[in-house]
């Protein structure tokens, strides 16, 4: 038998009713139709990728503010001050 994750789930009681009775009409256990409804259901769903050149133009962005000299009427001072306050 292949290794499982335990999960424990709420469902509505006409979840609970639909569950019982296609289990027993299919002769499996109710985890393997929820297995099942899972596979089925997350099997079209493809994982989000991660836009390389987006975060690269973030990381640029983040540095030039990082570097921009102190406006006028900008705060002066830094939050490590805060906690000798």
């Amino acid at each position: 038998m292949s290794s499982k994750i335990r999960k424990q789930i709420y469902i509505e009681p006409r979840q609970e009713h639909l569950l019982k009775a296609i289990a027993q009409q299919a002769g499996v256990s109710e985890a393997e139709i929820i297995r099942s409804c899972i596979d089925l259901h997350l099997g079209g769903i493809t994982a989000p990728q991660m836009n390389l050149a987006a975060w690269e133009r973030e990381k640029e962005f983040i540095k030039e503010i990082i570097t921009r000299p102190a406006q006028p009427g900008s705060r002066d001072w830094q939050r490590e001050e805060l906690y000798e306050r």
